[in-house]
């Protein structure tokens, strides 16, 4: 019987080159690719922490050499730039703090690359992800991964049941320290390579330079206003700040303050004390409920609102039009437009939306 052709997304690090070993002690017929997104500069610092550089295509390559399986790269820079920094750019300049690995996935990796794995006469995208899929009589459930400290099912809530049916997760039931383990073994040369950090097109960390780099233009500075609703100084442009920040403001006040909310209106970013960062209860966009079927009453279950973030109990009530209003059990600190609020029935991913 002739093997299942499956697709392997490689970034060159060792999540997705166990991934791809895995897939091919499980039968299948591996193709390994690597999806090349933006050009970044291959220096000390980026190399350290991106996903996407010519080392990182070395390292795929090689890893798939030794594998013995095809390997390719793709160019999907226009693709990437149009879906994910385009609105990357977008969200900052609305005041809005966005996720790109999560738009990276939905657009990228689960739509365009499995558009090409089609192509290819594959049947299956397989990813690195720490996450895990069930087929229950034909209904595919995502859940976490079984390594706590790795879980990715966060960043994977917009999955189709289409995308489930056609998709492998072969970490899911690993450790990190036994996915190492199994790359040595193995002679992978990208065995004890560090995780990737940041966000691949901003590997130093400070997107408001990338943004004014990227666009051509500068963001004017405007007016920090304070608890008492008086101007205590001025901010450096509100791409630059995120609800919940403290770190870099510039004000003496007399006591910690954070970003409250961000006025792109007027150009204002507003200050608070951290009790004022608090609230119960937020509303969502663009809800997807994985099961395909968004309930008609409301339901019960716990809400994570950004990647780190412990889940919480909540109620969500479905608002129709895709929008969802979300009253947590106790309050929230920093709840963030733009990010994603995940929701999870114990260790199952019951679909989320994007905090307005």
């Amino acid at each position: 019987m002739e093997k299942r052709k499956a697709l392997i997304a490689m970034s060159g690090g060792v999540d997705s080159s166990v991934a791809a070993y895995l897939t091919k002690s499980m039968g299948y017929d591996p193709v390994g690719c690597t999806m090349k997104l933006f050009d970044g500069e291959d220096s000390e610092q980026v190399l350290s922490k991106t996903c996407c550089s010519l080392s990182d295509v070395e390292d795929a390559g090689s890893v798939c050499r030794k594998l013995g399986i095809p390997y390719h790269v793709f160019n999907f820079k226009a693709e990437f730039g149009e879906k994910v920094i385009d609105k990357f750019i977008q969200c900052y300049s609305c005041g809005i703090t966005p996720n790109p690995c999560l738009d990276c996935n939905r657009y990228l990796k689960f739509e365009k690359l499995y558009e090409r794995a089609k192509v290819l006469g594959c049947d299956k995208i397989v990813t690195g992800h720490y996450a895990r899929i069930e087929d229950e009589n034909g209904r595919f459930l995502l859940k976490k991964g079984l390594d706590d400290t790795k879980d990715q099912s966060y960043v994977l809530y917009t999955l189709t049941q289409d995308q489930l049916a056609h998709t492998l997760f072969p970490l899911g039931e690993l450790t990190k320290k036994e996915v190492r383990e199994i790359a040595e073994q193995n002679g992978f040369i990208n065995f004890n390579k560090a995780d990737s950090q940041d966000i691949c097109f901003v590997p130093d960390g400070d997107h408001r330079k990338f943004i004014e780099e990227y666009t051509g233009r500068t963001y004017p500075e405007g007016d920090f206003i304070g608890p008492d609703g008086n101007v205590i100084g001025k901010h450096k442009g509100i791409i630059a700040y995120t609800i919940g920040q403290r770190k870099g403001l510039g004000v003496a006040y007399g006591e910690p303050l954070f970003v409250k909310k961000i006025s792109p209106e007027d150009n204002r970013v507003y200050l608070g004390r951290d009790e004022e960062l608090y609230s119960n209860e937020t509303d969502v966009r663009d809800l997807h409920i994985i099961s395909g079927e968004v309930p008609a009453e409301p339901f019960r279950c716990k809400v994570r609102i950004r990647y780190k973030h412990k889940e919480k109990d909540a109620l969500v009530t479905p608002l129709g039009d895709d929008r969802a209003h979300i009253g947590f059990d106790e309050p929230q600190r920093a709840i963030t437009p733009g990010q994603a609020a995940v929701f999870y029935d114990g260790d199952v991913v019951l679909g989320g939306g994007v905090i307005i």
